[in-house]
């Protein structure tokens, strides 16, 4: 039984080697799915799903800041899956509160919540705003929880602010048309003032974005891998990073 870990822990440390620091990606992205149908396969609950995956997240930070990950986005809770059942999303909403408190207590990132945060209960609104004020500071990446997340509903966001602001310099709404760019709309984002993500991951083997980082992913790189969520290996992540420094990225060409 030790050789195979033996055996998987010299690969792991190989594979690790052949990733230079010039060659990782400055902000991955993370599509965190499969967390039911892990606990389907073991008979177990939804919630106890969703518990493996928020025990996963913690391990994945670590290996973000072992690796000097500058960012990192995890979508947590889109706005579609605020319509799950009631018993279901209950139990979500406590894990994800109580995922944040074990964020801040291992003080590995800082913590920036991205989402409508307004359609969120007002105690996990509370503890995302209390762990980005309490780790603003730490080391390690700078890590945009999605919660209560909609690409769609961002980009109308940010076009609501990019009016708003022009309505209050007196600017009408032919000079606002005239005058839009790309750069207003990335300037009023959720992720507002950030690299766009170099990487994007999408566990359980489902190859679609649902809504993530629709505009910022414009020129991103993805990586669809087999493994649900909970069963992500940190093998499977130099997988995807070296998978990344393998390619060569043309922006658009």
């Amino acid at each position: 039984m030790k050789l195979p870990r033996v055996m998987y822990s010299f690969y792991e440390h190989r594979l690790a080697r052949t990733l230079t620091a010039d060659e990782l990606p400055h902000h991955v992205g993370v599509l965190v799915d499969g967390n039911r149908r892990w606990a389907r396969q073991f008979g177990a609950t939804t919630e106890e799903g969703h518990r493996a995956g928020a025990r996963k997240i913690v391990e994945f930070l670590r290996w973000c800041h072992e690796l000097n990950i500058q960012v990192v986005t995890l979508y947590i809770l889109s706005t579609e899956n605020l319509n799950r059942p009631r018993e279901e999303l209950t139990a979500l909403l406590e894990i994800i509160t109580n995922l944040m408190c074990e964020l801040q207590e291992e003080g590995i990132c800082r913590i920036q919540p991205v989402g409508a945060l307004g359609t969120l209960p007002e105690k996990l609104q509370e503890q995302l705003l209390n762990s980005a004020q309490r780790t603003v500071d730490n080391p390690g990446p700078h890590l945009n929880i999605a919660v209560g997340y909609g690409g769609r509903q961002e980009i109308v966001d940010a076009v609501r602010e990019v009016l708003t602001d022009a309505d209050a310099r007196g600017a009408s709404l032919a000079q606002m048309a005239q005058e839009l760019s790309v750069e207003d709309i990335s300037a009023h984002l959720y992720t507002r003032g950030q690299p766009d993500p170099d990487l994007l991951i999408r566990t359980s083997g489902e190859q679609r974005l649902s809504g993530f980082l629709m505009w910022q992913s414009a020129y991103s790189e993805f990586y669809f891998c087999e493994a649900l969520w909970p069963d992500f290996r940190r093998v499977d992540f130099l997988r995807a990073l070296r998978d990344y420094a393998r390619r060569q990225r043309r922006f658009g060409g």
